[in-house]
């Protein structure tokens, strides 16, 4: 463990983001894995994985089967530009069709209940899968995302997972990010054109309006001073 976090503390120091990955592809042995969304964090670490074409990180992604249109369109143009596959993750068939049953197709505005069950159904339990035996995950959170993500750092242990999880786009602001796509004509998801910042599932986000905070349009109906799905504790 000692030497797995000095391993990521060294990369870390790198100057800059493929520095970075490149190092944890020559120096880690354990499995190292990066969750995508598609949206333009992810895309920004996509880019500097897969034109490197570092074999050791597995990328993948949680397809909830509710996601927009404009997401699977980017994860087609990411695969055809790389000429890359990005493993997908589905939820459990019998949970979902148990809890749509039961509560109805959209049962997330009805309670905050029903929609932590909506998403630990969609995302944490293929999330869980997606992560079995894997030593380091790399993430696109930023400390810009939220105000529960200020105090999070490049790299935190997930004591619930026990596995090092590694941001190196913790520093990055939003112009950071579109700046680099920008530059290595890396496709995005349209919807960021259209106001919407945190992409996620179709009926859960809407775009937001200016001076919004970037997670606004994320469960817009509950309460704003936390909002999270599960797979991050920030």
């Amino acid at each position: 463990m000692n030497e797995l976090k000095n391993i990521l503390e060294k990369a870390a120091k790198q100057s800059n983001l493929e520095e970075k990955l490149l190092f944890l592809n020559n120096y880690i042995n354990d499995k190292i894995v990066f969750s995508t969304s598609f949206g333009f964090e992810d895309q920004v670490i996509s880019h500097a994985i897969l034109s490197q074409k570092l074999d050791k990180i597995e990328t993948f992604t949680l397809d909830t089967g509710r996601v927009f249109q404009e997401t699977y369109n980017t994860w087609n143009k990411t695969e055809l530009k790389y000429l890359s596959r990005i493993k997908p993750f589905y939820p459990p068939t019998e949970e979902l069709e148990k809890f749509v049953e039961k509560n109805g197709i959209n049962p997330f505005y009805d309670s905050i209940e029903l929609r932590k069950q909506c998403c630990y159904i969609r995302k944490v339990i293929p999330l869980n899968r997606a992560l079995k035996e894997a030593s380091v995950w790399i993430t696109g959170l930023r400390a810009e995302q939220s105000n529960n993500r200020h105090d999070m750092h490049e790299i935190e242990f997930d004591e619930e997972r026990q596995l090092f999880k590694f941001n190196p786009l913790i520093d990055f602001t939003t112009k950071d990010c579109f700046d680099y796509l920008k530059k290595n004509r890396v496709p995005y998801n349209p919807l960021h054109d259209k106001g919407f910042i945190s992409i996620g599932c179709a009926p859960c986000t809407r775009a937001i309006n200016e001076g919004e905070d970037f997670r606004a349009g994320r469960w817009w109906w509950e309460d704003q001073s936390k909002k999270e799905c599960g797979l991050h504790s920030k």
